[in-house]
């Protein structure tokens, strides 16, 4: 079963840890590096404070100072424990030659995902060797996105109970991304029945503007939807007829079969 963190702030916080979490996030998210002028300014803090933080953390290797800029990137130990982190998600080694497999069926770009933090973070990708056209999906692991913009949200959120739902919409919204999305609490509630009483769901351009994806959830064996898996493409080739005669059929095939592999014996 895939873990999630709470999306819920404890009353006992460490300030220390969350510094230090936020120093990562920024560092990660800086392509040049980050200097410490950048972090102060960045996190409202000290440069005292940030040097501090930094040298502790260079220690133990989870930031590296480039010698010629002095800016901080993060460190190879990231790395290593990222491996160890793909080592416990059991549930990406069961999918991973299923997803293989979907891809090539397709000829798109098949993807897992799981909830974290009120969100869909895509944990696998797997590309078909050869596809019907030069377009290709850029993704990457790790990536995240709204629930109610796209399939693999969709899926999972269909599942919720009516109190998780609207916990969902008090603290995220219904951020708008294309002119498609569905930003209106009541059509997206009549919208989820539907894909829940179909057993997938489709993005059609809702998230992004060029592509279509299909989706459909993967259950556990206490019946507990714990990823959902996907078919994206460009919409000029996952067009809505290739959806429905041939990518639904696929995805809710392959999301059954990994779904019977950690011991789902409903339909």
């Amino acid at each position: 079963m895939a873990l999630s963190y709470s999306p819920t702030k404890p009353n006992n916080l460490v300030q220390t840890i969350e510094r230090v979490s936020l120093i990562l996030d920024m560092v990660g998210r800086s392509p040049q590096g980050a200097s410490i002028k950048d972090l102060s300014i960045g996190l409202q803090l000290p440069k005292g404070t940030i040097h501090r933080l930094l040298s502790s953390l260079s220690y133990f290797g989870y930031i590296r100072q480039d010698p010629e800029t002095k800016n901080y990137f993060l460190g190879l130990k990231l790395m290593e424990l990222g491996v160890l982190l793909g080592d416990q998600l059991d549930l990406r080694k069961v999918a991973e030659p299923i997803l293989r497999d979907l891809a090539e069926t397709t000829g798109e770009t098949a993807h897992m995902v799981i909830l974290d933090m009120g969100e869909v973070v895509y944990i696998a990708k797997t590309e078909a060797r050869q596809t019907t056209g030069s377009l290709k999906m850029v993704s990457r692991l790790g990536s995240r996105n709204p629930l109610h913009s796209c399939a693999v949200g969709k899926v999972l959120i269909s599942h919720f109970s009516e109190e998780k739902f609207n916990d969902i919409i008090r603290e995220k919204g219904l951020p708008q991304l294309t002119v498609n999305t569905i930003v209106d609490p009541s059509v997206l509630r009549e919208h989820l029945k539907i894909v829940k009483r179909q057993g997938f769901a489709i993005d059609d351009e809702e998230n992004e503007l060029g592509v279509r994806c299909v989706a459909a959830p993967v259950f556990d064996g206490k019946r507990r939807p714990v990823a959902a898996i996907s078919v994206s493409g460009p919409a000029l080739r996952v067009t809505k007829k290739l959806i429905q005669d041939v990518l639904k059929r696929e995805v809710i095939k392959a999301a059954s079969e990994i779904s019977q592999r950690l011991g789902f014996t409903g339909e």
